[in-house]
């Protein structure tokens, strides 16, 4: 494969593979080792910002046939007065990422300090972003304009015997994130919580390959505040939303409102209260995409009986719902739903029954080459209640 770009994937690794193969489908995706995935696809055909499990977007710059920390060293420094050209007259920023090799922040610094003294006969006044840890977090490489036309950040990552450079042109915007939690004007705690860039996965998984993508509208059965709506409406789709509870419909259609001041002219959504286990959905969509009724939130694990209940609620609305959207969406038809999963004291995660009963509902389970199921959860370590991303097509 010619590797035009690559991604660097988030904290959860095997979520951002799904979320790639989906978009671009598996041939065109090449892993590169644990963090990364190389693509043929050109670096501008990729929209970056729609992409929610990827961090960084980088351009390949070249590969040497080992790991070995001193012989990176000698490459970088071989070719940092070649890229220096490159770089427009003034302050010259830098910073380095390492994936996978083994190094330590102080080795790092060492060799920033390197890269100053061999920039110094240049007359080019040269800053090094200075690493804590291996990688540079997102917000130093956002606010530091490593990907503007003063700034490089070089990523050195492992890939089997070898060490893969390529420099980061593209980085999340954790600043646009932000501002599309936090600035809505109808937050609530237990049922607005989901966050934009997993919204905007969720939505990738349920759509499937970029060139089908289109015309779609996206239902959310669960639309709560809006935000699935929100990130659907962003990516340029028709957003349909229902939720049982007409709080949130008015929560949705204020929120959606105000996207209006981020964003422009939207499509204008459709919104309407109904319960999703039973609801009959009177408008057109294509693509289903939001998060299921997650339960009661924990804050400690319950007893054994408790914690039976709270899943036998969550299963029984999620067998209906399902067999109720069954019903109504035609063969092929590709959602996905984050359903409820609980990470055990014992470290053992509890899935909701129903789902091993998917063929028996009407539906088939999308597998991924680059996630097993069980790495389908979307969890940090200290949650009770995590999200399983169920992507699956109406039989």
């Amino acid at each position: 494969m010619d590797h035009k770009s690559i991604f660097v994937l988030g904290r959860q690794p095997a979520i951002g593979r799904a979320e790639l193969e989906s978009l671009f489908g598996v041939e065109h995706l090449e892993r590169i080792g644990d963090f990364a995935v190389a693509t043929d696809i050109p670096l501008d055909d990729i929209q970056f910002d729609r992409i929610g499990s990827s961090i960084r977007l980088a351009r390949p710059l070249s590969t040497i046939p080992t790991t070995k920390w001193a012989d990176i060293v000698r490459h970088i420094m071989k070719e940092l007065p070649n890229n220096m050209d490159y770089i427009p007259e003034g302050k010259v920023k830098l910073g380095v990422s390492v994936y996978g090799i083994k190094t330590t922040p102080r080795q790092l610094l060492r060799l920033g300090l390197e890269a100053k003294k061999l920039a110094r006969p240049t007359g080019r006044s040269v800053r090094i972003v200075p690493n804590t840890e291996l990688t540079l977090n997102t917000a130093q490489v956002l606010h530091n304009g490593l990907t503007g036309a003063s700034g490089r950040e070089t990523l050195c990552i492992k890939y089997g015997n070898k060490t893969y450079f390529a420099q980061t042109v593209a980085i999340q915007n954790i600043d646009a994130y932000a501002r599309r939690d936090h600035g809505r004007p109808k937050r609530d705690a237990y049922v607005g919580m989901l966050p934009p860039k997993l919204a905007q996965t969720i939505i990738n998984l349920g759509t499937g390959p970029l060139p089908a993508q289109t015309e779609n509208i996206v239902l959310d059965p669960f639309c709560g505040t809006g935000v699935v709506l929100q990130e659907a409406l962003l990516m340029g789709y028709g957003a349909y939303g229902s939720d049982i509870e007409p709080r949130m419909i008015d929560y949705s259609a204020k929120n959606l409102e105000w996207l209006t001041t981020i964003k422009g002219d939207i499509s204008d959504p459709t919104l309407e209260v109904g319960d999703a286990t039973s609801h009959k959905w009177q408008h057109p969509f294509s693509v289903v995409a939001g998060e299921a009724y997650l339960g009661r939130a924990l804050k400690q694990w319950p007893t054994p009986e408790k914690m039976q209940e709270i899943i036998g609620t969550c299963n029984l609305i999620t067998q209906k719902f399902l067999e109720n959207l069954a019903t109504q969406i035609p063969t092929g038809t590709r959602c996905c739903i984050a359903m409820p999963a609980w990470q055990a004291p014992d470290g053992r995660i509890l899935h909701l029954p129903t789902l091993d009963r998917l063929e028996i509902l009407g539906y088939n389970r999308v597998r991924f080459l680059g996630a097993s199921e069980k790495e389908m959860v979307y969890h940090r370590p200290d949650q009770l209640v995590a999200r399983e991303l169920l992507v699956i097509t109406r039989k």
